[in-house]
């Protein structure tokens, strides 16, 4: 996959070496641009969503290029794991900026903010660029199978690139440990059809909407797409204490990873399927009535997705659908009973009165004999 922002300004607000006014208007323009690309909490509503839940008590494994120190992040981030060999082990290493970014829209809590500043996010730094799609040093199956085995509920995968046997069956295993998966879509709709893993079935395959909610030029179409969410002009953390602003699908998986993280802390109990469900049972249809190849089931609804009463996807079984107390069987089980045959009875009535006529005559001759 390109890489998933694909711009980024790195905004430094502190303009030490720039001088007088142009230092000042520099500094203006840079913290207007981290304000405005925190568009996105308006149009989804965070600010009331909060006022449900912010995601606390819920882990998010973040499986990127690595989470770097900042401090709108710190207090978020456990300890991880550096799946590459050539970083800090826990994680917290990112030359390329791009997981950095993906853990702030999931989880900061400073100048920009995430979808579940609550929730607590682990690094788990799976590849060192972001770049080219999933390539050298790093794995992107043991990144995931590490964030089962370390007890992540919601794994963010803004990556994309082949399809491989050993990915498969680690998202069958992070699907048997009950957890909500989520990953990129992709960012060139040229290709025609949505990355993997975001394609796995089981996945929430993420596509991009921009400023009005409308799909975005950069987001990939697909039958496999589950649900859109804001992508473009977004701002977020980056390296060096800084912040970046870029457009991606990426940047909408993180957000839709943010909201999972928000309706697991407000229904524990609820199943990763049941928590795919609720997202996809409230979002905002767009596009062609019901579920299409631009939008999946719809824009992400924070609020309707904490608040709305949605049916479960599986009823409980009510005492009226109770099983019977003796199960019904098939014929090689259990053959059912057969009408009586009428050749037979008459038969044994014949027989009856053959034997009736027999010792009838027996008796007459005996008694003429005596």
């Amino acid at each position: 996959m390109t890489r998933q922002l694909q711009r980024i300004f790195v905004l430094a607000l502190a303009l030490a070496i720039v001088g007088g006014n142009a230092a000042s208007g520099l500094a203006a323009q840079a913290a207007d641009e981290v304000a405005d690309g925190q568009w996105f909490h308006n149009y989804l509503h965070t600010t009331e969503a909060h006022r449900t839940t912010d995601g606390t008590g819920v882990l998010v494994a973040v499986l990127d290029t690595g989470v770097a120190h900042h401090p709108d992040i710190d207090a978020s981030m456990v300890p991880g794991f550096d799946i590459t060999g050539v970083g800090s082990p826990d994680g917290r290493t990112d030359t390329d900026g791009h997981g950095t970014s993906m853990a702030g829209l999931i989880a900061a809590n400073g100048r920009v903010h995430g979808i579940a500043p609550g929730a607590k996010v682990m690094s788990v730094r799976v590849q060192e660029s972001g770049e080219g799609g999933l390539t050298g040093r790093g794995s992107l199956e043991a990144g995931i199978r590490w964030a089962v085995e370390h007890h992540a509920s919601v794994i963010s995968i803004s990556l994309g690139g082949e399809f491989t046997i050993t990915v498969r069956n680690a998202l069958v295993m992070a699907a048997e440990a009950d957890v909500v998966v989520v990953a990129a879509a992709g960012n060139t709709p040229e290709a025609g059809q949505v990355e993997y893993p975001a394609s796995q079935p089981g996945v929430i395959a993420v596509g991009g909407v921009d400023r009005n909610g409308n799909h975005s030029k950069i987001s990939v179409n697909g039958k496999e797409l589950v649900i859109a969410a804001p992508s473009d002009d977004i701002s977020s953390t980056y390296l060096a204490g800084k912040w970046g602003h870029g457009s991606g699908t990426s940047n909408s998986t993180a957000i839709v990873a943010g909201a999972a993280a928000l309706i697991r802390s407000k229904y524990p109990d609820m199943s990763a399927t049941e928590v795919i469900h609720r997202l996809t049972a409230t979002a905002t249809d767009k596009g062609p009535k019901g579920r299409d190849d631009q939008y999946g089931y719809g824009v992400i609804n924070l609020v309707a997705a904490l608040t709305a009463n949605v049916p479960p996807l599986t009823p409980s079984a009510a005492p009226s659908a109770a099983a019977p107390s003796t199960p019904p069987t098939t014929n090689a089980e259990a053959p059912a009973d057969k009408p009586l045959n009428l050749g037979i009875l008459l038969a044994g009535l014949a027989g009856l009165l053959v034997l009736v006529a027999l010792i009838a005559g027996a008796v007459v001759i005996a008694g003429r004999r005596s």
